[in-house]
């Protein structure tokens, strides 16, 4: 166990230095990260300034632009789904059990789209947008910054079914969330980089309190949480009510996008089940998350990394898809 183990901790450590492929091959087409270079030259600044405008205003939202991209690809491919409200034959996905009163930033999306709409109309996709502002939100957090393949079109639909079914719960098991990976052509490298996302944002009561109280259905807390941190978060998570409380998922540097996350989870002070896991299921991933907590740098190559390689789940490309006017509703 103990060479196989070594072995697998140097094969990530070559991934971190192996040139990162920028040209993805798409269901009809490719995506490069020049796409819009003629067509809307200016929009990667655009898009960058609006989401700077957002997170200076509001921390917290840089967490959500990325959750939007994760939430986004995982149902359907990373096409723009998510955005759409219910009308028009719509089921929005919005209204599934992992979003409802949970995602936000949908307005800002809005706003760079309308920025966009006003420089070079109906030419980037709300498909990229997503993926630009999930890049500029982590490097404006300070963390890594990358190239983000384009190209992306928007889907004409929605799946509330597969938003329900393709994004893990906060108290799932381990090997519930490495299989939803799998099923995207993720593996556990970019299982646990990603999961390191959780370096910044917030959490609501609701989605841990069954690690306080009940984890096993004994009546009993999650013996693998730190229990003075889990008095700490009881005094502001009752048993009932109190469910839009916010907690901070990595209560060191909330806002800074760096390897802290990882230090905590070893300190069994991982605020959801789904972080805590990644320390107690699995002898590769606990290697992974040691691995990130001393190395901040191979944490932020692999995010990245893992970035691109999420971005490229399923998109529409060439005449599939559209470009929507507007990210909430499909072009009429």
């Amino acid at each position: 166990m103990a060479g196989s183990v070594s072995c697998f901790l140097m094969a990530i450590t070559l991934l971190a230095f192996a040139p990162l492929s920028l040209g993805y091959k798409s269901y009809g087409g490719s995506l490069y990260p020049q796409y819009y270079e003629k067509s809307c030259p200016r929009a990667l600044e655009i898009v960058r300034s609006e989401v700077a405008k957002a997170v200076a205003k509001e921390a917290r939202m840089a967490a959500s632009l990325i959750r939007l991209s994760f939430h986004d690809c995982f149902v359907q491919g990373c096409d723009a789904s998510l955005l759409l409200d219910s009308g028009n034959g719509i089921t929005s996905e919005k209204n599934s059990n992992p979003n409802r009163n949970s995602v936000r930033g949908f307005n800002v999306i809005d706003d760079i789209k309308a920025a966009l709409e006003k420089e070079c109309p109906q030419t980037v996709s709300c498909a990229d947008i997503l993926q630009l502002a999930a890049r500029d939100s982590t490097h404006l957090s300070g963390g890594p910054f990358w190239e983000v393949p384009l190209g992306r079109k928007d889907s004409r639909s929605a799946s509330l079914s597969g938003s329900n079914n393709n994004i893990p719960a906060p108290n799932t098991t381990f090997q519930t969330i490495l299989t939803t990976f799998k099923r995207q052509g993720l593996d556990l490298v970019d299982l646990v980089a990603l999961s390191g996302s959780h370096t910044i944002g917030n959490s609501r009561c609701v989605s841990f309190r069954q690690r306080l109280y009940n984890q096993a259905g004994d009546n009993k807390p999650d013996s693998t949480l730190d229990q003075y941190y889990a008095d700490q978060l009881r005094s502001r998570c009752p048993r009932s009510g109190g469910d839009a409380n916010l907690f901070f998922l990595d209560f060191v540097s909330p806002t800074k996008f760096d390897n802290s996350y990882f230090k905590l989870l070893l300190a069994s002070k991982g605020l959801l089940n789904s972080d805590q896991v990644l320390t107690t299921k699995n002898e590769e991933s606990l290697q992974l998350v040691k691995a990130y907590a001393e190395n901040n740098e191979l944490f932020l190559q692999h995010f990245a990394s893992s970035m691109i390689k999420m971005a490229n789940i399923s998109p529409l490309t060439g005449s599939h898809g559209e470009i929507r006017k507007d990210c909430r509703k499909i072009n009429s």
